[in-house]
């Protein structure tokens, strides 16, 4: 070895020493940083937040979601979804305007499986704040009148607050099926912005991770079997998912239902025909890079079926699902991307 790279060795060393040493400090310091969990009660269900950090933020995380809720609430009389439900005309906020962009871009992308305008047919079969007499066909025909996102709209006009139109009084807007979700990515970006790199974020089963969980490994998910349970007694898991750096969520029908004249009735309500879905899927589990897309695209799933599910699926590759559906037998099966195998833990 000549002298001139003899010499840029040595320079080098010291160098290389200081950045090993600064790697183990930063190792050993993350090592020894704790998880913070925090849980509490949000958007009519549990949320669980777990992070590490020397530094607990439940308050801020509690005030970032209930401002979620401030927004989006229907059992909120002061929201603002509330508000224009009653045709007031509040100030929309940026966060609205988000979350509205994102369901009007789902409403295209499903041929309107998805649709926020759904809620006078939900309340109508039981799932809302009503629980009476099942609808009759015409008054399934007639409250169809009132649904389609394409009879609303968002009215931007240059130094003119945004509004909210409707083609047809009686019009009303829910976003409870995107609304878990987007508060689960609240608080992930809240925890980004404090310099978190591991944290879960769970509501009501809509879940974003990052980095690594207080075991040193990936998030471990569990995807439920689907069963009918609708006081959520059992908890048998179908698989368990390494989820990580990804958002999750799961709809389903196993959970949300009622029996009524010797006949189910599943809290999925297809916009279209008026009427709760009848196919095959018993639940859809989507992984999507934000959850408010994974908690829109399950819901929109379970109303489509399997055919034109997988249709979606060939335009949307940031999506991944796995689907447990009812084969020809009548057998719980399951079918999932591809790209979801390496996920699958069990």
């Amino acid at each position: 070895m000549d002298d001139k790279r003899k010499k840029q060795l040595i320079w080098q060393l010291p160098f290389l020493t200081l950045l090993i040493v600064g790697t183990i400090l930063i190792v050993g310091q993350q090592r020894s940083t704790p998880y913070q969990k925090n849980t509490g009660f949000i958007f009519g269900t549990v949320y669980n937040v777990t992070y590490q950090s020397s530094t607990d933020y439940q308050q801020e995380i509690e005030a970032a979601l209930k401002q979620v809720d401030a927004e989006f609430s229907m059992f909120n009389d002061t929201s603002t979804v509330s508000r224009l439900n009653r045709g007031e005309k509040p100030v929309l906020s940026d966060m609205f305007l988000e979350v509205w962009r994102k369901a009007a871009d789902v409403f295209k992308q499903t041929d309107g499986a998805f649709d926020i305008t759904v809620a006078p047919l939900v309340n109508a079969w039981g799932f809302g704040f009503k629980h009476e007499q099942l609808p009759t066909a015409q008054q399934v025909d007639s409250l169809r009148r009132l649904i389609g996102m394409q009879h609303v709209r968002l009215v931007e006009q240059k130094g003119q607050p945004a509004t909210i139109e409707r083609d047809r009084k009686g019009m009303m807007l829910d976003f409870s099926a995107i609304a878990k979700g987007y508060g689960s990515d609240v608080v992930a970006r809240l925890l980004r912005k404090k310099g978190i790199e591991n944290f879960m974020v769970e509501i009501g089963g809509e879940v974003v991770t990052r980095g690594i969980s207080p075991n040193r490994v990936p998030w471990k998910i569990g995807v439920t079997k689907p069963t009918d349970d609708s006081l959520a007694v059992g908890n048998e898991l179908q698989t368990v998912l390494n989820v990580t750096d990804r958002a999750m969520a799961t709809s389903g029908n196993y959970r949300n239902f009622y029996f009524k004249g010797g006949r189910k009735y599943a809290h999925t309500i297809d916009p279209k025909t008026g009427y709760p879905v009848q196919h095959s899927i018993l639940s859809a589990t989507v992984l999507a890079p934000d959850c408010a897309t994974a908690d829109a695209y399950a819901t929109s799933f379970m109303v489509m079926g399997m055919e034109r599910a997988k249709a979606v699926l060939q335009n949307h590759s940031e999506l991944m699902v796995y689907f447990i559906y009812t084969d020809d037998r009548g057998q719980m099966a399951v079918w999932f991307s591809p790209a979801l195998q390496k996920k699958i833990v069990e």
